[in-house]
């Protein structure tokens, strides 16, 4: 059981850190000449599923709240959680069943702003303790992105396969457009704390962010899913601000190899390993092979916020980065 539990909890936390790297993607004005803007669904953040789980005895048996960004409801019980109501939305917020034992990692969470809600990602310790045989640490940063999470997560092998990034997506913005506030944890370098062995020191400033990557996905004979980048917009945050209303960012199109903005580290082809469900149902690779001629129409987008950067465990307790209205600017 020992074991179980060790590797239950770390395959819940590895959801935590799922960014990409530093960048000086161009800022726009808060308004572009003959705009329209097209809110993304549920992307004012005002609606909250609330996951109510219990988890496992051994573990602690606490009921636990896990939100979802979705039509306003209840959910009792460690129910597998599907997208609800339309909403695009998934979130580093997850239950695992592994050997019969139930563990939950919350990072993301509703926060109030004025009559409504914002999201609100946390980096942050996070521990278990089972009956004084076990004592895990483990940093877990907040996540939210389009796409889903496979429920429930029941094996620690490769848990970066449970995600699925990116919705069907077929037009063209010019800029992503939302609101955010940042507060960071004034640490010079960051940590890695796995649980497993000592927690390390890793340098450099830990930096929320933005990535949002329009794609042109196909599909081969043998399920292999294969995808083009068709636009590119990746984003982070050096310094606390208070709100910021209507940052908005530009989409690159086509290849951006030669751009001023562009940082061959993380908006390169294929920046990081992604997955999705081929047809026949199976959860494959997205095998992003080089970039799509601007004029070209993406089939899916990919955007996330996370409070940290760098992999997963990796970050400095205390950031937290706010989003709200997330929109899209033709």
């Amino acid at each position: 059981m020992k074991n179980i539990t060790q590797r239950l909890f770390v395959l819940v936390l590895v959801f935590v850190s799922m960014t990409t790297g530093v960048s000086a993607q161009r800022v726009l004005g808060d308004t572009l000449a003959n705009e329209r803007v097209e809110m993304i669904a549920y992307g004012d953040m005002n609606q909250w599923i609330t996951r109510r789980i219990t988890e496992s005895a051994i573990i602690g048996g606490k009921t636990k709240d896990v939100y979802a960004i979705g039509p306003t409801e209840v959910i009792t019980g460690d129910i597998p959680y599907v997208n609800k109501g339309g909403s695009p939305w998934a979130t580093s917020n997850v239950m695992a069943k592994v050997a019969g034992v139930t563990k939950t990692n919350t990072s993301v969470f509703p926060d109030r702003r004025g009559t409504g809600f914002s999201a609100r990602m946390d980096t942050r310790m996070e521990s278990v303790k089972v009956f004084g045989l076990i004592d895990i640490t483990v940093l877990a940063a907040g996540s939210v992105f389009l796409g889903s999470v496979h429920e429930p997560i029941k094996s620690t092998k490769n848990p970066q396969k449970i995600l699925q990034f990116g919705v069907p997506f077929t037009k063209k913005p010019r800029a992503v457009r939302y609101d955010y506030k940042i507060k960071l944890s004034g640490e010079p370098d960051r940590i890695r704390a796995t649980g497993f062995g000592r927690t390390k020191t890793i340098k450099g400033k830990d930096l929320p962010a933005t990535v949002l990557l329009l794609q042109k996905r196909w599909e081969d004979e043998k399920g292999n899913v294969f995808a083009k980048r068709v636009g590119t917009m990746v984003n982070y945050y050096y310094d606390d601000t208070e709100w910021i209303d209507n940052a908005t960012y530009q989409i690159m199109y086509g290849d951006i190899a030669s751009n001023r903005y562009y940082l061959e580290d993380r908006m390169k082809i294929q920046d990081q390993d992604r997955y999705t469900v081929n047809s026949k149902g199976d959860i494959v690779l997205i095998q992003e092979i080089g970039w799509a001629n601007a004029d070209e129409a993406p089939t899916h987008i990919i955007l996330q916020f996370s409070s940290s950067h760098g992999g997963a465990y990796i970050g400095s307790p205390g950031n937290t980065f706010w989003v709200d209205n997330v929109k899209l600017v033709y």
